[in-house]
């Protein structure tokens, strides 16, 4: 790709970026939320709304001949392949409909041959051999017959990268923060098996903000800065350090000043028999107790129920038991009334849960106050209406404090970056003034510079009076700010821990090996 750019209503985010990839090579894109990479690889791919809002300046050149690129069919039989940060599926279909849609395998029928071809049955059974397959090398151990619906995002991830394997012809496969929504163990089986796609012949640019990752898998790497390129090399001759500087133009601070903390015996959440039935992410009789005023983390394997805990509490997966927020029981199986009782949330579905897409980023951080406690209303007689100078007000506040990279408070929420976006909903949430919130991967996507940010803004919330619970699937971002974590495996509590506690504690926790003074139980 040469001399690459590319603007969005006014806004010049590609500025004459190089791009070179080699057959076989694992090539890191890097660079902070905003930097341009997605917007780069969008155009790569021929992504329609590239084109509808003025196309781009550069040209793409694939084994030395210039393509023109203009459509997604068009990249796909050039040989390029796409992982999208953003899940491209289908949520009514099954994983084997979602994984061979457009490449379905069929079988004459007594009509076909009469009829012609477009009648012929679909061969269900040999598609999906192939899917199961497909699954089984990217390691998901799911049901090739089960529905996208409800499906927990790390799996969606999976199915994801299983259909671009199923692909044939590809020469380019792109990973757009593949790892994001993953647990470790489950990063180094994919990291692993981007490998041997990259042995096999087939050039790979990765996008993530693991750095280690980097380090560990990738041949090269180019570095982009507010739409510019700072720097392409060997990844032999950098180191981490090195990276995440040039990614974000300064020396980077990631410690974070905390107060220890004293429980005063009250509790901000009382969970008690408490289940989940959440497609992958099931509560089994959950008894959990967390005190008032702490940052409590929850951590565990991908499909072990951490993520159904939360959507449990905010009535967006059935549940059971007994829920008390501050000693006060709350019916969660009404959605809304956590949010009535000064819960707030951050989903880890930014885009299915999370945000308004075609509505600005000031309506999005005021909708839920808007909706719950008549926050950015005024009254005009008997009429109310939205306080639209307010919300920007505010919304200006939370652009500056989580350095929302946009181009003002009117920009639709659907043209941000994806890290971008999850910090809009972060900010949503805390425009309810809430006492306990609820934050679910809230750094899924966000690179190490914007991390940090985020993480020490739930940390000067929580010294404010908030009580905070962080799920993750990043263990070490856990241990950066909690004061107790627990660790979920197959749907039950199965320790808390301290975050200094050694490694093999967690990962003997995750193992559902139980610790017992120091000794392992079962």
């Amino acid at each position: 790709m040469k001399n690459i750019a590319k603007e969005y209503y006014g806004n010049r985010v590609l500025k004459g970026v190089n791009l070179s990839v080699k057959k076989g090579e694992i090539h890191a894109l890097l660079g902070e939320n905003g930097a341009g990479k997605s917007t780069l690889m969008n155009i790569l791919f021929g992504m329609d709304f590239i084109h509808t809002t003025g196309g781009f300046e550069g040209e793409v050149f694939i084994d030395g001949e210039k393509v023109d690129i203009t459509s997604a069919q068009q990249a796909i039989e050039h040989g390029i392949g796409m992982v999208h940060q953003e899940f491209m599926l289908i949520p009514g279909f099954t994983v084997t409909e979602n994984i061979k849609i457009g490449r379905e395998i069929t079988t004459p029928s007594l009509l076909s041959k009469v009829f012609g071809e477009n009648l012929e049955r679909l061969d269900m059974d040999t598609m999906a051999k192939h899917a199961r397959a497909d699954l089984d090398r990217v390691g998901l151990d799911i049901s090739e017959y089960t529905k996208i619906a409800g499906m927990p995002v790390g799996h969606m991830q999976f199915v994801e990268i299983a259909r671009e394997i199923d692909k044939t012809g590809v020469k380019v496969l792109v990973f757009d923060e593949p790892t994001a929504v993953l647990t470790e163990s489950e990063a180094d089986q994919l990291l692993k098996t981007m490998r041997a796609i990259a042995d096999s012949g087939i050039a790979i640019i990765f996008i993530t903000h693991r750095l280690d990752e980097v380090m560990a898998v990738c041949d090269s790497v180019t570095i982009l800065r507010d739409g510019e390129q700072v720097a392409a090399t060997d990844i032999k001759q950098t180191n981490v350090v090195q990276l995440a500087e040039l990614m974000v133009g300064r020396a980077l601070d990631t410690t974070f000043s905390r107060r220890e903390f004293q429980s005063d015996g009250e509790y901000a959440l009382e969970l008690k028999d408490f289940y989940v039935h959440m497609e992958g992410e099931n509560v089994k009789g959950l008894d959990l107790q967390v005190r008032k005023g702490e940052i409590f983390g929850i951590g565990g394997l991908a499909g072990q129920g951490k993520i159904g805990i939360c959507n449990g509490i905010m009535g967006i997966a059935p549940s059971e038991g007994q829920v008390k927020v501050f000693g006060k029981e709350v019916n969660v199986a009404n959605l809304g009334e956590s949010l009535r009782n000064e819960v707030a949330f951050v989903s880890e579905d930014r885009r299915g849960v999370g945000l308004l897409l075609d509505r600005s980023i000031a309506h999005n951080i005021a909708f839920s106050a808007l909706q719950v406690n008549d926050r950015f209303l005024r009254r005009i007689g008997p009429f109310t209406q939205m306080n639209h100078k307010e919300a920007a007000e505010v919304a200006n506040q939370y652009i500056k404090a989580l350095d929302i990279r946009c181009t003002g408070h009117k920009q639709e929420a659907g043209s941000l970056s994806g890290g971008n976006q999850q910090k809009v909903c972060l900010a949503r949430a805390l425009a309810l003034n809430p006492k306990l919130l609820l934050a679910v991967e809230p750094t899924r996507g966000i690179d190490i510079g914007a991390k940090n940010l985020v993480l020490e803004e739930l940390v000067k919330l929580n010294k404010q009076g908030i009580t905070v619970i962080i799920v993750s699937s990043e263990l070490a971002e856990l241990r950066s700010i909690s004061d107790r974590i627990a660790i979920i495996t197959d749907g039950k509590l199965a320790e808390i821990l301290d975050p200094d506690a050694p490694d093999a504690h967690f990962g003997m926790a995750m193992s559902g090996v139980k610790i017992d003074g120091g000794a392992l139980v079962g």
